[in-house]
Formats: C-alpha cells, structure tokens, sequence
C-alpha cells in the first residue's frame, strides 16, 4: 500500500497492489473508511491553548531570528563582505591568477635574461651574433644575411674571372661592405631591443610581486575574519531553524484545530484493475532494444579507441591532417631484388602505378623548384620508407630528372643492398677523412656515389655508425647537401624511423621537404601525429603522407582501385 499526495491539492491518492485485482480494491476501499474515522474521532476543541502558546512563541523566535540577522548583517558591512565564501572564493582567484602571471613573467624575464647573457658570451668570445636564434630572426637580420651571403657567391663566381682591380669585382665588394654594415646595424638593434625587453620584463615581474604580497595579506585577513563570521552566520541559522519549526507545529494544531469544519470524504471509490500495471511488457522490450543498440554502437566506438592504429585514407586526411600522396598496394609477393627497382625496370605495371601517383601528387603539393631535397621517413621500423624512397627517386629519375638516392640511416643502412653496391665509400668514410667539399663531389672518392640507372645515382652510408648524430649535426652535413644541389635536380634522402631514433630531426633540419611514410595497421594514429607536428615545428614542408601495404581489396575500397584495374584492360599490360 502507498499513500500519495496530490500537488497544490487538500487530496491524497491511496494505491493497493496484490495479486488479487479484487483484494487489492477492497484494501483500499477499507484503508480509506478508517483513515476518515480516525480524523474524526481525534479532533477536538482542546487545540486552542497549544494554538495561543504556539503563535507567542513564534513571535519571539521571530524576533530572535530578526536579531541574529541583523548582527550578521552588520558584520557583513562593517568588514565590507558580500559573502564570506565569494570574498575567498574571489581573493583566491586573484592570487591565483597573479601567481600564474607572475610565474609567466619569471618565465619571461629567464628567457631574456638567457638570451642576454647569451650575446654578452658571444661578444667575450668574439663570435658571430648571428648564431643567436633570437638575433637572426629580429626584423630584418635575415634578409639581410641571405642577401649578405648572395653577394659572398656572387664575388666567389666573380673572382674566378676577374682581377680584384675589375669594376664588377670592385662593385660587389662595395655591396658587401654596405650589406654588412647594414646587417650590423640591425643586430644592434636587435641587441638594443633585447635589452628593453628585459627591463620590461624585471619591471613587470617587480609589479606582480607587489601584487601578490597584497593579495596573500587580503587572504590572510578572510581567514582571520572566517571565525567570527562562522559564530554569527551558525547564530543566525539556528535562530531560523527554530522559528521555521515553530511554524510548523503552529500549522499542524491550527490545521487540526479546524479539520472538523473540513468535509473529508473519498472522491472515487477503489475498482479493480482491468490488466496488471507489473511488469509491464511493452517498456521492458522498449528497454531491451535501447541496450542493445548503446551496446551494438558502445562497442564499436570502444574498439575504435582502443584500436588507435592507421587504417585508412580517412585517418590521415582528417584525423592526422595532412596530405594523402598517394597508395601503395601490399608488394610482399615480389622479390626484395624487383620491388626496390620497380619504376627502374618498369615490368610491373600494378605495382609501378601507385608509385607514379605518388610522383605526380609530390609535385603538385611542392612549392618548392628544383633543385631542392626531400627527406622519406616514417614512425617505426618495417613501414617501408626505404621502399618509398627507391621508387620516388626513380620516378623523378624516369621523367628526366636527375635524381641522388642518399641513405642516412646510418645505423642499419639498406640501400646498398638492394641495389647491389658495396657498402665501403660513402657518408661515414667521407665524414672520418675530413670532410672535403671541395671539387666535383659527384666524383670524390670518399663519397663514393655510384650511377644505379639511367639519371639515378647512390650515396651509401659508408659503413656503421651506434652515434651518428655527430655527422648529422655538423654545419659540413648541410653544406654536402647544398653542394649536391649543384650537381643534382633532386636530393631524395632515406632516414632512420622517428619512433626509434631522433636522427630523422636532425636530418630534417637540413632538407627541404618532407614525406612521411605509414603502413597499413602498423603505427599508432598519436604518434603519427606527434611526430608530424614535431617535423611542422621545425618550420619543415610536409608535403603529406603515403598509406603503404594496403591489400588489393582495401585499395579498392578507399581509392577507386578497381576503376583502375578496368582502365588496364583498355591500355594495355606493359613489359
């Protein structure tokens, strides 16, 4: 049996549920026969004295209740508090927020500071300024620099021809001079702007310090008043708390005082029920389907999260953000001595086509003119970058370009191998011989390239090396390949996975472009992704992505392959 009221009413609902729809009525019927005999029989006329007592002492608690507020009140205003817990809510956002600004600030000053010290060590030790990050990027110090160093190739090319005495020698030499005269200049400038900056920064730290030694004491002082506050605030609660029961009892004799006045009688008699209200079919089937459906979608979308490898074109385009260059089919069926030369020897022509896609996309992305270089990497070891890297070069190789195929993995070196050269010349001995960049280094015994096709030539790595980074940081690694621009119309260069070793950044550092190689199921989306925003941080150009070892049906899938497959029918197999 339940009792209910019915809202904003003097009516109350009396519901009986047994297995019996009959009993459950009678019960009910009955229920309501002595609920209305036990109202009559208790009332009486002895309410009034407990009415007269109940409404004095309600004005007094009343009165109290006024008083304690009041008191309340009047500490509020002279402590100047809205409210107690807003005024230390409020002091401890502003202390909380002039720390996080004064720690940016110390940030700040630290990082001027460094900078400056960094240009005071450099003047002691009479080194170029311009090694200073923050000194070459100021205003206008690169331009300068490179418009500095164009003129320095200009007078190299100049004085191969001419005397010192020449007009054209003599004109450069005067454009040198105002370029560099010019370029310092701007680098005291840029020295002079540091140094306000770090004023400004002392300054700006010194005023938050103050700031927030004044709001640490407006804290401490909501403390100490928190006591007080608390004793009156409890006062003033217990004073309320006390009326509003008063008013209470007062309501219930008043109400009891006067129920004999009030007609009570039953509006509607129980009947029995037509269907049992339980269990109801109809919802439990309505749930049923609802679980199942969050169930059936629940775990596809946790199988999504948990499963946080690449799968497909959509991955790269939308979640990672970058380029889709292009898809290479699965190739594990050929020979690792057909597959690296497919563009190469061009025979076979379901796997020679993706490569040429990629080709094609590679120049449409690049905003860049040959000659220039481009650098294959990938996440982690086996997605098949040197593979990229091979049959890239070759494509550019094929359409007239002349192309040097560069292996930089310096710790596991491949290259050699699958185009069959030895492995003895190459980076590693080049770098340990002193690393000469003078002459036709297209032809330095120590580089040691080598022609594997018709305008593709390699560079091997020369050997082994557990600490290669030694090479990869020095200034000669970026001169080598700006030399070899000068023979070559395309660099391609295949690096170390950046998931296993930071070889790949340094390289990076050094080229041009990038492109960045994934296999099917193998790398983890976040990690793709935190790699390439590395790469983008270093002001690199990510030219986009090849999804690689994707099998014939997937391909089909996400990229239209079966279209092709028709098309292959009209053109033609290729030898």
């Amino acid at each position: 049996m339940s009792v209910q009221s019915v809202r904003s009413t003097f009516l109350i609902n009396i519901t009986v549920a047994h297995r019996d729809p009959d009993a459950a009525a009678i019960l009910a019927n009955r229920y309501i026969e002595q609920f209305i005999e036990s109202l009559l029989e208790n009332v009486s006329g002895g309410h009034d004295y407990a009415v007269k007592y109940l409404r004095d002492r309600a004005e007094q608690l009343k009165e109290d209740a006024r008083i304690a507020e009041q008191k309340l009140q009047d500490y509020m205003r002279d402590q100047n508090l809205v409210s107690l817990d807003n005024s230390t809510n409020i002091a401890q956002a502003r202390l909380s927020a002039v720390n996080g600004a004064l720690q940016d600030a110390r940030l700040a000053r630290l990082t001027v500071e460094e900078q400056a010290h960094l240009v005071e060590r450099c003047r002691s030790e009479n080194r170029n300024l311009i090694e200073i990050a923050s000194i070459a990027n100021y205003g206008s110090v690169p331009d300068l620099s490179k418009q500095l160093e164009a003129l320095r190739r200009d007078q190299a090319l100049l004085a191969e021809r001419y005397l010192e005495r020449h007009p054209k020698m003599i004109n450069v030499l005067n454009a040198i001079a105002v370029a560099q005269e010019q370029l310092d200049a701007a680098v005291r400038l840029a020295i002079a702007d540091l140094k306000t900056s770090l004023e400004r920064a002392v300054a700006q730290e010194k005023s938050l310090e103050t700031e927030y030694a004044a709001q640490e004491k407006e804290q401490l002082r909501l403390r100490d008043l928190s006591i007080e506050y608390r004793n009156l605030e409890n006062q003033a609660q217990v004073a309320n708390s006390n009326y509003t029961q008063i008013l209470d009892r007062l309501s219930q004799a008043t109400t009891s005082k006067y129920l004999e006045k009030i007609p009570v009688r039953p509006l509607d008699p129980a009947l029995p029920s037509g269907k049992p209200y339980t269990p109801d079919i109809g919802r439990i089937t309505r749930t049923a389907i609802g679980v199942g459906v969050l169930v059936f979608f629940g775990v596809a979308i946790g199988l999504s999260f948990v499963d946080d490898r690449i799968k497909s074109a959509w991955d790269i385009e939308h979640f990672i953000g970058a380029n889709l260059l292009g898809i290479i089919p699965d190739l594990s069926s050929l020979k690792d001595s057909e597959k690296y030369k497919l563009v190469l020897d061009n025979k076979n022509t379901t796997g020679v086509e993706p490569f040429l896609g990629v080709y094609s996309s590679v120049k449409i992305h690049s905003k860049l003119d040959f000659p220039k270089s481009i650098l294959v990497t990938s996440t982690i070891p086996g997605e098949g970058k040197t593979l990229i890297s091979s049959n890239l070069a070759g494509s550019f190789a094929r359409h007239g370009k002349s192309v040097l195929l560069i292996d930089c993995d310096l710790r596991r070196p491949m290259l050699h191998r699958h185009f069959e050269r030895p492995n003895e010349a190459g980076l590693i001995g080049w770098f340990e011989k002193g690393a000469n960049l003078e002459g036709d280094l297209s032809i330095d015994e120590n580089l040691g390239i080598t022609s594997i096709g018709e305008n593709l030539s390699l560079l091997s790595s020369g050997g082994r090396s557990k600490a290669p980074t030694q090479l990869l940081e020095s200034p000669v690694f970026g001169q080598l390949l700006e030399k070899l621009k000068k023979h070559y119309d395309l660099i391609v260069v295949d690096s170390p996975p950046l998931g296993a070793v930071t070889d790949s950044l340094l390289i990076a550092e050094r080229v041009d472009e990038v492109i960045y190689v994934c296999r099917f199921n193998r790398a983890f989306r976040k990690h793709i992704r935190l790699y390439i925003k590395a790469l983008r941080s270093g002001k690199n150009e990510i030219l986009g992505v090849v999804l690689n070892g994707l099998s014939p049906r997937r391909i089909e899938y996400y990229s239209n392959y079966r279209d092709y497959r028709s098309y292959k029918k009209y053109y033609g197999t290729q030898d």
